[in-house]
């Protein structure tokens, strides 16, 4: 929603397309796609990518000239037990959509891939160059297909693709099966939260604003073939096809504590804390490397988490009137 907002803004045509499945409460998903239908330039086709007919059709009715590809079954957790959708949406949905790109003449295919893709690794900050080959959770090697399934059609079929790696992105809007939903809702409602692995955890928090930011200007830049790339030392980001791969990160990694003060402080109230195991699938720590993506469109995310709370607070206490 927020990237199609802005490609509005900009004067830009644009497709939305969404399942609008029950994952998490579908009246969310409505009231986001409400604030974009009233555009004329805007037009909404209900389906799932899976549907490859259906999606094609898509395509040949609107022959777009470039993709943004945000849709995906998300979680870790959920992954542990419901692979299937995992399969349905991520793989068999990823591939009708580079199949529609490659037989319409889509210009560029941007997609969101993820920081889970670097699973078991500990060397911090996570940089493009390092291997990936260890995911911990199905929702992680699926995005980890679509990076290869990608790079593939690029190689074979000349179709310019970026992946842009996010890092825990949260904002306005955001899903409620996420920490800061569920932390920010327990609290007001004077529930205790589940802290994983009693706390002794780092994430990367991205505020959308950023990643919205960083989504426009690496859809404006197309991937060129790089016939110059060194394959005697591969990595995702050494490649002779237009495909590139960047993390989006703030580069600033924050203690989970420090998350939860931060929350309390937005809402002027404590957080009880039920202290717990490390979950299956988890990783204790996350950070980008960001400097590729800096050199490439000159931006990097640097929203603080205390401006991106407060912002998150303000539209979570008006939207479900707490």
């Amino acid at each position: 929603m927020h990237v199609a907002r802005r490609l509005l803004d900009r004067g830009e045509r644009v497709i939305g397309i969404d399942n609008l499945n029950d994952y998490y409460d579908p009246s969310l998903k409505l009231a986001r796609l409400a604030r974009l239908e009233g555009s004329a330039q805007f037009h909404f086709d209900r389906l799932d990518i899976a549907d490859g007919k259906a999606l094609d059709g898509v395509f040949a009715r609107h022959k777009p000239q470039r993709v943004v590809h945000l849709a995906a079954q998300a979680g870790v957790r959920y992954s542990l037990t419901n692979p299937h959708a995992y399969i349905h949406s991520n793989i068999a949905g990823f591939l009708n959509m580079l199949e529609a790109c490659r037989h319409r003449g889509c210009d560029h295919l941007l997609f969101a891939s993820t920081s889970s893709v670097y699973g078991a690794n500990r060397k911090l900050p996570f940089s493009v160059q390092d291997n990936t080959d260890h995911p911990v959770s199905l929702y992680a090697a699926s995005k980890k297909s679509n990076e290869l399934m990608a790079h593939t059609y690029s190689h074979l079929f000349d179709l310019p693709a970026t992946g842009l790696r996010f890092f825990t992105v949260y904002g306005p809007w955001g899903r409620p099966d996420m920490s800061l939903a569920l932390f920010t809702r327990a609290i007001l409602e004077g529930r205790p939260i589940d802290v994983f692995n009693h706390g002794e955890m780092e994430r990367d928090f991205t505020y959308v604003d950023d990643i919205v930011e960083g989504v426009v200007r690496v859809l404006d830049r197309v991937p060129q073939p790089n016939p110059q790339a060194d394959l005697t030392q591969p990595a995702p980001a050494v490649t002779t096809a237009p495909f590139r791969v960047y993390n989006i990160g703030n580069n600033r990694p924050v203690k989970l504590m420090t998350f939860i003060e931060t929350i309390e402080r937005a809402l002027g109230r404590t957080a009880l804390k039920n202290m717990l195991p490390m979950q299956p699938g988890d990783v204790e720590a996350t950070c980008a490397e960001v400097d590729d993506l800096r050199e490439a469109v000159g931006f990097s995310p640097s929203t603080p988490l205390a401006h991106g709370i407060e912002r998150y607070v303000t539209w979570f206490r008006d939207y479900y009137k707490m």
